[in-house]
């Protein structure tokens, strides 16, 4: 007969406490005697062992939120194959009714192993994508945050952001792209109507108190564009570049993005100005020197989103230095690529893998950052 003698000391330990011999018995040993089990996972220790499952295929597909077409068969297929992270609605994908929008909603998370962010900008103003259809959202104009400040402080800001981010989540879009942390008071610069329209104090006020009126939804919010747009020209067209030091930009531009990391924001985007200073040649979103900023000396934690890489000022770089635009944003340090072209970029981030110029644990270190802002939002990835 074999006799275990930590199980002796067990028994006789539980023993002399049940006849009042004054025996303490360790909290550890207490829960595990009377529930049978060993002590409940945290959320963070169940997605270390999920990504410890997860293939490469899968790993490399959380990275990609993707724009999709309006043919649900295709969309459905492409999710799965490729294992995509998340999608992006612009205003063209609100189509039909709203009962439609949503059930099609419904399907594409059906269709993924693990569920989707759904993305969209809802800044409202001229980004507005519920605006693109009434029958889905009941209204065709979202008033911007310069137009609610000017109607009714900062109370109606934040009722505007809480009101949008409950339509979003009702709807089934749990990721905005929103708010815009950028400071511009030039009327003419290309991003001021979407600005706040005040100094760097009053938007980081702003910011912080935006953000968890989004978050409070069940919606992640996302700061933009950082570093900060300033008065750049439009990135969408054609490259854009500062010359500011890298001591305007922290004594400036970075205080909206530092009040937004403060009140727990979950995501940031980084957008393709160059910064002349810091990185000369590169756009931001395809820098590491940039990006590394934000990780580093801002402290930022959550999960980095490229800006859309279709943008012109991408392309440009990307056709000159001969570089593949997805592996190079993520080589730069960005979590989630904002791309169409995934069919060409989870090849080209696997063949980066096998060359080792890219590396499987800077692949899970994103993924288990997205993972993590998933879990936060409610979204059921264990």
């Amino acid at each position: 007969m074999n006799i275990n003698l930590k199980q002796v000391a067990s028994f006789t330990m539980i023993t002399a406490v049940s006849f009042g011999l004054g025996v303490s018995i360790p909290h550890a040993s207490t829960d595990l005697i009377a529930s049978g089990t060993h002590p409940k996972q945290t959320n963070e220790q169940k997605i270390d062992n999920q990504i410890k499952h997860m293939t490469l295929n899968e790993k490399i597909g959380q990275l990609f939120v993707t724009g999709v077409s309006n043919n649900k068969s295709i969309t459905k297929h492409d999710i799965k194959k490729y294992h995509l992270g998340g999608i992006i609605l612009m205003g063209n994908n609100f189509v039909g009714s709203k009962t439609s929008f949503k059930h099609r909603l419904k399907s594409y998370q059906h269709s993924a192993k693990i569920p989707l962010t759904i993305s969209t900008d809802q800044e409202g103003g001229t980004v507005s994508r519920l605006s693109a259809n009434k029958r889905i959202s009941g209204h065709n104009y979202y008033l911007s945050p310069q137009q609610a400040l000017h109607r009714g402080g900062m109370k109606k800001v934040l009722s505007m952001y809480r009101y949008q981010a409950k339509q979003l989540h009702a709807l089934g879009i749990n990721w905005d792209f929103a708010p815009v942390a950028d400071v511009s008071l030039h009327k003419s610069s290309f991003i001021y109507d979407r600005t706040i329209g005040k100094g760097y104090v009053k938007t980081s006020k702003y910011i912080a108190a935006s953000v968890p009126a989004i978050q409070k939804q069940h919606v992640a919010a996302t700061l933009k564009h950082f570093p900060g747009y300033g008065s750049a020209a439009d990135t969408h067209t054609g490259s854009a570049a500062v010359s500011r030091s890298l001591k305007s930009f922290e004594s400036k531009d970075f205080r909206p993005f530092k009040a937004g990391i403060k009140s727990g924001v979950d995501s940031v985007m980084v957008t393709h100005i160059i910064l002349k200073k810091i990185d000369p040649h590169k756009p931001a979103s395809l820098s590491k020197k940039d990006i590394h900023i934000l990780r580093k000396d801002l402290g930022f934690k959550g999960v980095i989103v490229s800006d859309s890489l279709q943008m012109q000022a991408v392309g440009n770089y990307a056709r000159s230095h001969h570089v593949y635009r997805d592996v190079a944003a993520f080589k730069a340090g960005n979590d989630v690529l904002l791309t169409s072209d995934y069919k060409r970029g989870i090849p080209q981030l696997r063949r980066a893998v096998a060359k080792k110029q890219v590396s499987v644990k800077q692949i899970n270190a994103s993924v288990k950052r997205i993972l993590t802002m998933k879990d936060k939002i409610g979204l059921n990835i264990h």
